[in-house]
């Protein structure tokens, strides 16, 4: 072997070591930098936050809300919202405006009931037994006063629901507003009926007329709130008297002699409201239109209401009260002028 020969070999074998070397080298990196990206994977996850409880208490059952003031106080109400810059909220069946500033509202539930240990309620909740209802009362001036849904009182009057009727009465007729809360010594009648005049005397009498000539007592007590409000005494500059606002001829005509006295005055205007009935086939818009502007006028415009601003809205007023039949809406501005026509 020549010596170049030699030097040769020794080259190709140092190139052979070297680049053995390398790759082990490359592949122990390799292996490494794996290692090291699977245990970066797997960090996280040891690190990783539980999630938030829910809000709501398991079990809780809403309640209502609850309105925190920017003074750190709160309180805790029905229901509440906001309406434009105010704050609402109901309560006990009243509605009011906030006149603190509010921070923030939010739901408000119960605290959590158990679950019922027995086999056969295994898997049910109880329930917080319901709340007593309480009634809402509007008191007027005139001692009148009526049963109401919820009343939301205003700077300028009240808005109140009953059934799906929702009416306005301005402040200056109401006397007050009171919630019947459980036991209350509120007359039994007046729970059943919804209505009263404010003077149990009246009371009877309407209630023993109507039941004389098969009217609703309800309907009389409409008429008379609309004719008088209520005040025995009442004298129309047209010459109309008493509670039911009788004309001297309709009057006579019913053998009311003494126009002024509530029995007798309630019994001639259920009489006379009886036989309009009869005569229009029991139709409460027809009567209402004769006992306003006379049954004439009703018979010359062919058995419907006459067409006269005055009369439609007397007979609007009345009949859609008394069509929800459920407790009296809360009465209008009275007509004290009595339109009986012979």
């Amino acid at each position: 072997m020549t010596k170049r020969t030699y030097l040769s070999c020794v080259v190709v074998v140092g190139l052979v070591v070297l680049c053995g070397a390398a790759n082990e080298s490359w592949a122990q990196r390799r292996v490494s930098s794996h290692k090291s990206s699977q245990s970066r994977t797997k960090s996280p996850a040891k690190t990783e936050p539980e999630a938030a409880p829910s809000a709501v208490p398991k079990n809780g059952v809403l309640a209502g809300k609850r309105i925190k003031f920017v003074d750190g106080t709160s309180m805790d109400v029905d229901d509440a919202w906001k309406q434009g810059d105010s704050v609402w909220y109901r309560r006990n069946g009243t509605s009011q405006a906030l006149d603190r500033p509010v921070r923030q509202i939010e739901d408000r539930y119960t605290e959590p009931v158990a679950v019922a240990r027995t086999p056969e309620a295994a898997t049910k909740i109880a329930q917080p037994p319901a709340p007593a209802p309480v009634a809402t009362w509007i008191y007027l001036v005139d001692g009148a006063h009526f049963q109401v849904d919820e009343v939301r009182e205003v700077s300028d009057g009240a808005w109140y629901n009953r059934g799906k009727v929702t009416n306005f009465i301005d402040r200056v007729r109401i006397a007050r507003i009171e919630r019947e809360e459980p036991g209350s010594t509120i007359a039994a009648e007046w729970k059943q009926r919804g209505w009263s005049s404010g003077n149990l005397a009246i009371d009877g009498f309407i209630k023993q007329s109507a039941g004389r000539f098969g009217v609703d007592p309800y309907l009389v007590f409409l008429v008379i709130e609309q004719e008088s409000q209520f005040h025995p005494r009442a004298l129309s500059p047209k010459g109309a008297r008493g509670l039911m606002q009788l004309m001297p001829g309709t009057a006579r005509r019913f053998g009311v002699a003494r126009p002024f006295d509530p029995a007798d005055n309630i019994r001639g205007g259920t009489q006379y409201l009886k036989e309009l009935l009869t005569m229009f086939g029991g139709k409460v818009d027809l009567a209402l239109a004769s006992y306003n502007a006379g049954e004439g006028r009703v018979i010359d415009y062919g058995n419907r209401v006459p067409p006269f601003r005055e009369t439609r809205d007397y007979v609007k007023r009345i009949s859609s009260r008394y069509r929800s039949n459920q407790a009296p809406e809360t009465p209008d501005a009275p007509n004290k002028e009595a339109r009986r026509k012979q």
